[in-house]
């Protein structure tokens, strides 16, 4: 038997197939065996378990997408507020001030005027 991998999830095909199994199983009224992982009281346990912990996973799943909805409308919200105080900097101070420059921005007076480029003659 090969190893198997625990660390990836199990299709949905497949589980599927496990689940239509042991119902399956249950209409078999004779069935006895020595293993203990093979028993009926046993699959049982582990299904009720494998079902309340997907339903944990869900349930954190949906907390976790709110929180993470609810952290991206922040940052957002956040961003706008800096970008308003930028302009308001702007605004009060000048593009050209010690203060814009404080706060992030790039001074008028620093920034590179475009300079125009020589046509260079094409010698056929």
């Amino acid at each position: 038997m090969t190893i198997q991998d625990t660390n990836r999830r199990l299709r949905p095909q497949t589980i599927s197939q496990d689940i239509s199994s042991l119902h399956g199983l249950q209409t078999v009224s004779n069935y006895n065996t020595t293993r203990a992982d093979a028993s009926s009281a046993k699959l049982q346990e582990v299904y009720q378990a494998m079902l309340i912990s997907q339903q944990t996973e869900t349930e954190k799943l949906t907390l976790y997408r709110a929180a993470a909805d609810g952290a991206r409308l922040a940052e957002w919200e956040y961003h706008n507020s800096v970008l308003a105080m930028k302009e308001v900097v702007r605004g009060q101070y000048g593009s050209d001030s010690d203060q814009a420059q404080a706060v992030g921005l790039k001074k008028k007076s620093d920034r590179k005027r475009p300079s125009r480029k020589k046509l260079v003659a094409i010698a056929s």
